[in-house]
């Protein structure tokens, strides 16, 4: 890591959130920045409390298996990767909240778990609004009856919604599928279904935060702007 990582850290961190206020435009309360750590040391990541920061993405079961003793006391830690059933044992206990619960399978084995563990487990229901089968998620048509299923499981509670927006120059497109995102958030918010607590809306990146915040996301994933693009693994 180099000397001065620290402080150019401090320096995009404020700027990220900067700019998610400026997107905002108040219509909507800036989104809370998840810091997505994937690849990067804990040497590297230590330095975000002191930016405010104590939120941390993870994207791997095993990232986290092997960062946990170093972050778990001292961060909350979002698995946003696609998680396998098999792995959910490993990580039921030092998760604050999972962003891609897109399969009824899924849904079981984190209940099993979580009850095994005497804990109701925060889940985030993945949408694929653009209908990318290589990044998880649902269609958004098929949210509503899954979350018939999912709210019958005592060992979850869920959140909210979550998106991966695909790699895209043309703005409009993105925004329209933000948009829709968030029309679909709000729809089965007003909805008020018993069992699910419509509270949190995860969608956006590095390279389309700015848009997230514009169209009302609640939580922002965002890395690279924070940490360059080198990978340390």
């Amino acid at each position: 890591m180099e000397e001065n990582f620290p402080k150019l850290l401090g320096e995009r961190v404020r700027q990220v959130q900067a700019e998610l206020a400026q997107a905002s435009e108040g219509r909507y309360p800036p989104p809370r920045l998840i810091a997505v750590t994937k690849t990067h040391p804990p040497e590297m990541i230590l330095p975000l409390l002191n930016c405010g920061v104590s939120a941390v993405g993870e994207n791997r079961v095993q990232e986290i298996l092997e960062k946990r003793a170093a972050l778990e006391r001292k961060f909350r830690i979002h698995l946003i990767g696609r998680l396998q059933s098999n792995k959910v044992k490993y990580i039921i206990e030092d998760v604050c909240l999972i962003h891609s619960l897109d399969r009824l399978s899924l849904a079981a084995e984190i209940d099993r778990q979580a009850q095994r563990h005497g804990r109701v487990m925060d889940v985030l229901v993945q949408v694929s609004p653009a209908g990318e089968p290589q990044k998880g998620g649902m269609a958004p048509e098929a949210v509503r009856s899954f979350l018939e299923e999912a709210r019958r499981m005592p060992g979850l509670r869920v959140r909210g919604l979550m998106a991966v927006m695909p790699q895209s120059d043309d703005q409009a497109y993105l925004s329209g599928l933000f948009a829709g995102m968030r029309q679909l958030f709000d729809r089965l918010r007003e909805e008020a279904m018993e069992g699910v607590e419509m509270e949190e809306l995860s969608m956006g990146m590095s390279g389309d935060y700015r848009l997230a915040a514009r169209h009302g996301a609640t939580m922002v994933r965002v890395g690279s702007a924070l940490f360059g693009q080198r990978s340390y693994r």
